[in-house]
């Protein structure tokens, strides 16, 4: 079974929860445009200065989309 992993990018500042909501857009785009067989992202609200998008990758798609997208961090995903 291959592992999930949490691919995620960290917004801050006033405008940091409408730019997270903004990429996650640009996310599900990518996702679309690449074909992948990815269905999790999403955002989240830290505070009123931090908030961040994500999005769920395996071991197989992880190398490409970290290239490609340069996410600021990552963490394991456990649904």
């Amino acid at each position: 079974m291959s592992r999930k992993i949490k691919m995620i990018w960290d917004f801050r500042g006033p405008a940091a929860s409408k730019t997270a909501e903004h990429h996650e857009i640009h996310l599900k785009e990518y996702i679309a445009i690449e074909k992948l067989p990815l269905k999790i992202t999403g955002f989240e609200i830290i505070n009123e200065m931090h908030a961040i998008a994500f999005m769920v990758v395996t071991d197989e798609n992880m190398i490409p989309v970290r290239d490609a997208l340069k996410p600021h961090r990552a963490t394991l995903f456990e649904d």
